[in-house]
């Protein structure tokens, strides 16, 4: 870590503490040339392999844009699908893997959809899961049944 104001490379922390949600330390360093002091934020990374086999760094605004394409037209608002997102990142960031494929992320994604809207959870889960027939539509529909995801406003959607 470089002192931002004399560009020396040696500092030592002086105080330590986690961020409210848990998710980041923030750092008090002091700069051993200067005597400056300087706030440093440290957060882990998690990387998503692609099936390609590309890594590329995981990206909360990928879950949203996927999601809300299964949200049009359905009533869910924009901080809906923030939580959502944040609950998947939560999620992941909870197995503690610094990599973790394409299709582990949107099968966490399922979940917290199928809890938020019922519909949105079968569009989105007959594109991910490539439902080629009906009865895909019908064996979803009928696991959302039995675990009670689907409350009795939303059984006449189904």
């Amino acid at each position: 870590m470089f002192c931002p104001y004399c560009r020396h490379s040696d500092s030592r922390v002086v105080d330590s503490r986690t961020t409210e949600d848990g998710a980041a330390i923030r750092r008090r360093r002091q700069c051993t040339e200067c005597g400056r002091r300087f706030t440093t934020v440290e957060t882990t990374s998690v990387a998503v392999i692609k099936r390609s086999g590309v890594t590329e760094p995981f990206n909360r605004e990928k879950i949203i844009n996927g999601v809300r394409k299964a949200c049009q037209g359905r009533p869910v608002g924009e901080d809906d699908l923030a939580k959502l997102a944040q609950e998947v990142e939560e999620i992941i960031r909870a197995k503690g893997l610094a990599e973790i494929d394409a299709h582990e992320v949107g099968l966490t994604i399922l979940d917290p959809l199928s809890r938020l809207d019922t519909v949105a959870y079968l569009r989105f889960a007959s594109v991910y899961q490539a439902f080629d027939s009906l009865q895909d539509f019908e064996n979803a529909i009928e696991k959302l049944r039995a675990t009670g995801e689907a409350g009795p406003e939303q059984t006449t959607l189904l």
